[in-house]
């Protein structure tokens, strides 16, 4: 979206272009930092029985850096995510001038949300907390007003590389934030418009952190609350203690994409099923299942992999469309099984024994695969695709050259259910391994090229994507206060008397926290909410987890906000409604399939324990 700016050639490296490598240095110092501290943390235990002071704190801590400048990294690249770019279907001037409103409310959202970080600053630097000794934690929290302002001004370089334009981005900007600075806007009708302008930027392809954030922010102000609420949820969530798991995974998954990993995980399952109709097919779902259980991340899966599994998919004749929706839908697969996260985090919170979770949500976890790999031999046997005949040799050579790629998940369960390691620990400890892999072991890739391709690319993706669950934090801080999830469950309460009933209202309910919720943030928030709530329906602890796991998996799939949906445009570079359109028929059958687990709880309790 950024223009290059017109500079003559004079041999000298452009100041921007210096500016963009120091920024990518610094996010790939901290992705490295955050991979060896926790290392060192095991190490420490181990050897001096006493881990590294304060540096759990700090992983957290980078993490929220890497959130802020990932962000300004995805908004110099153009890369924010966003429902697609209506205003580029006008013409001419007509489209600059969109392009120039779109781009003054994303501006105006992203300064409000810097004024929102300025005041946090401020109250912690009248505190003096320390993160650790010698960082105040002023100085952490600054990277929120400063990484705001860094996107705002991306964006306004980014709206037209003609100096006038941007000028007038710059002003109109400034006009909407002291629009709703003012206390003009605590009146009804300036807040409805202020909503309608909202609204339209977006559907004109203002990034969807700018709706998030500015639906937090317009109802922060119409409520006459402080706009460092904002913040203060922002940084609560983003400095969670596992959260730092989601981009040490995405850059181990980064890379295996470096790497061939993929192309070696597809020989091996293609060996295995590649003879079945819809071999192909089936191997996109098994290798997909496959990294997202131990990634825990179903984006990551879709970007990790599609580079690799779309080509295949098409060179062996299946249509364009089903083979999107099939990568698009197999990235949530997988969210069930040990040890992805999700199954971890809401055992903590629900206080049911991990274990447990594990058992209860293997056969479901099963059977939505195995639903899905029903669908796509019926799509393969449509599209007449071509089949692998089987081979022993092959499948020999294909399991011993794939051997190191197939203990990862070996790696992830010892480190955490061995006891050497915690989540973050354990996702630290698959970087190392799949870095170990790549350069050492089969040597796919330099050290160099590793940390700078996967390093870069892992922070503009993490960057996009926390900044949309930051915006979204704010949001969702603002339901919480006024009460409106449990407004919702006490209607549900005295108005629905029959578990069948109330079951079907929590698909229902879970599928739209799913579709505009991140899974971290909805178990924290709501799983407090609904256990309650369920066990007056006599609804199995274990049971009440693996549907809300399955409904929120399916979630991610669900129009118009679902998480999956947007990766998949990120990664093939789709129109989103083309996404959307393509996914139709396989929500459908992961939705019968989640009915199915819902209304059969034997299926989640036959291996639990008496």
């Amino acid at each position: 979206m950024e223009a290059p700016p017109d500079l003559a050639d004079t041999g000298d490296r452009p100041p921007a272009t210096r500016a963009s490598r120091i920024e990518n240095g610094i996010s790939i110092f901290l992705l490295v930092g955050m991979a060896l501290l926790p290392l060192l943390e095991i190490a420490g235990r181990r050897v001096w029985r006493a881990g590294i002071p304060g540096s759990n704190a700090l992983v957290q801590h980078a993490t929220l850096w890497i959130g802020l400048l990932g962000g300004a990294i995805a908004a110099r690249d153009g890369r924010l995510l966003s429902l697609g770019g209506l205003a580029d279907r006008f013409p001419d001037p007509y489209r600059r001038i969109l392009s120039v409103f779109t781009a003054s409310v994303s501006t105006a959202i992203s300064l409000l949300l810097a004024w929102s970080g300025f005041q946090l600053v401020r109250a912690e630097w009248a505190d003096r907390h320390y993160v650790v000794p010698f960082l105040p934690l002023w100085v952490a929290e600054a990277v929120i007003p400063a990484g705001f302002l860094l996107i705002a001004w991306r964006i306004v370089r980014g709206a037209s590389p003609k100096w006038r334009e941007r000028a007038a981005t710059a002003a109109a900007a400034a006009a909407f934030v002291a629009f709703v600075a003012s206390g003009i806007i605590l009146a009804s009708a300036p807040f409805v418009a202020a909503i309608v302008v909202l609204v339209v930027a977006v559907v004109l392809g203002a990034p969807l952190f700018a709706a998030l954030g500015g639906f937090a922010v317009l109802l922060f102000r119409h409520a006459d609350v402080p706009l460092a609420s904002i913040s203060a949820e922002i940084y609560r969530l983003v400095t969670s203690p596992t959260l730092p798991t989601l981009p040490l995974f995405a850059f181990a998954g980064y890379v295996l994409t470096v790497g061939n990993v993929s192309r070696r995980l597809v020989r091996f399952f293609r060996a295995i099923v590649g003879w079945m109709p819809g071999g192909i097919a089936v191997v996109t779902v098994l290798v997909c299942t496959f990294f997202t259980t131990f990634t825990g991340a179903s984006g990551v899966t879709i970007v990790a992999l599609g580079g690799i599994l779309l080509p295949a998919l098409l060179a062996e004749g299946y249509p364009g469309r089903f083979s999107l929706g099939l990568l698009t839908s197999s990235g949530s697969l997988g969210m069930l099984f040990p040890p992805c996260l999700p199954v971890i985090l809401y055992a903590v919170v629900a206080g049911i024994a991990v274990d447990k979770m594990f058992l209860g949500g293997f056969l479901p976890g099963v059977f939505l695969m195995a639903i899905m790999a029903s669908w796509a031999v019926r799509g393969g046997v449509r599209a007449r695709a071509r089949r692998t005949p089987f081979s022993i040799e092959e499948l020999g050579a294909a399991a011993w050259e794939a051997k190191w790629d197939l203990l990862l998940p070996v790696i992830v369960l010892l480190g955490i259910f061995g006891g050497f390691a915690t989540t973050v620990e354990a996702a630290a400890m698959t970087v190392l391994y799949a870095a170990g892999v790549e350069v050492f072991i089969h040597r796919d890739v330099g050290p160099r090229a590793l940390l700078t391709e996967a390093g870069t690319e892992s922070t503009r993706l993490v960057g996009g994507f926390l900044l949309l669950l930051a915006a979204a934090t704010g949001l969702t801080g603002y339901m919480v206060d006024a009460g409106v999830p449990q407004t919702i469950l006490e209607w549900v309460r005295g108005a629905i008397h029959s578990r069948v009933a109330f079951l079907l209202v929590l698909n229902v309910f879970l599928l739209a926290v799913g579709c505009f919720m991140h899974i971290f943030s909805a178990i924290v928030v709501v799983v407090p909410i609904i256990a309650p709530l369920a066990a007056t329906y006599d609804i199995h602890p274990v049971h009440l987890g693996v549907i809300f796991l399955a409904n929120l998996e399916l979630g991610f799939l669900m129009p118009p906000a679902g998480m999956n949906l947007f990766m998949s445009a990120y990664r093939f570079e789709k129109p989103f409604g083309e996404v959307c359109r393509s996914v139709l028929p396989f929500l459908l059958v992961l939705l019968a399939g989640v009915l199915v687990i819902t209304y059969v709880p034997e299926l989640t309790t036959a291996l639990l324990p008496e």
